[in-house]
């Protein structure tokens, strides 16, 4: 896999991470109060805190990024047991691999839908995908509340597997890349795409939670993401079978 053909997945996951704030807005939040910390200041005021109001932010910094990191690596995992059912030959049937790459597409175009309120199918997706997430919730409980980065780092690899029709969209490529380090790759960019966000919410809260989920915001980052969605359709139905995740054309094949 060429490094520059996570281009769009990183811009998928960039564009779909206003609906993460909808998703994670809240336990990301969290990290900014976890164990009864002092609320995150501007980097100007922190300059000329007092030393233990430094150790507090800089202890809120650490939880964040711990919970990002480990909510990447959760993504990662999902990606290589997806790429694995390539790898595995479970998908090289051309049949199998051309229907692969029409839906991936077609979940872009409902994904893009979603983020712009115009199409709620997706829930039903997320609604579905709650079996798995009541086995994992209750293995949050213990790592409550988060004021360590440690429990922060956990409570992100869990967190990683909340049923979301977003991530699930993503995933759909990532098995369309035919080994477990490639779908890996994948997703690595995918999570890297919603890093700026989830970042910016768990260091500054709801100002920019508010900012993010005007409409305008909502229909920008649908449209960027629909707009692949309907891209790769159109190769598809041209006989390009390696969909959106080629459309910048920078992979080197025709």
């Amino acid at each position: 896999m060429n490094a520059l053909s996570l281009v769009p997945m990183f811009l998928v996951g960039l564009a779909g991470s206003v609906h993460c704030i909808g998703m994670c807005g809240g336990i990301v939040g969290a990290l900014s109060l976890g164990g009864g910390a002092a609320p995150v200041r501007p980097v100007i005021a922190i300059a000329v805190a007092r030393p233990a109001l430094q150790t507090s932010v800089q202890t809120n910094v650490l939880r964040v990024l711990a919970y990002n990191g480990g909510r990447i690596v959760s993504y990662m995992l999902a990606g290589a047991l997806a790429g694995s059912l390539a790898g595995a030959g479970m998908l090289h049937l051309a049949s199998l691999q051309v229907a692969g790459y029409w839906l991936a597409n077609l979940m872009l175009v409902a994904l893009g839908l979603y983020l712009m309120d115009a199409w709620r199918g997706l829930a039903h997706l997320e609604a579905a995908g709650n079996v798995i997430w009541r086995r994992v919730r209750p293995l949050l409980k213990p790592l409550m509340p988060m004021d360590t980065p440690f429990k922060a780092l956990a409570v992100g690899g869990l967190w990683g597997w909340v049923p979301c029709g977003m991530v699930y969209s993503a995933l759909l490529t990532a098995m369309m890349q035919g080994s477990a380090l490639n779908g890996a790759a994948a997703m690595a960019a995918f999570g890297l795409g919603t890093l700026p966000t989830l970042l910016g919410m768990g260091l500054l809260g709801t100002r920019l939670r508010a900012q993010m989920q005007r409409r305008p915001v909502r229909i920008a980052s649908g449209l960027l993401v629909l707009g692949f969605g309907v891209l790769g359709l159109l190769r598809a139905a041209n006989g390009v079978s390696l969909g959106w995740l080629d459309a910048l054309c920078v992979t080197g094949h025709p």
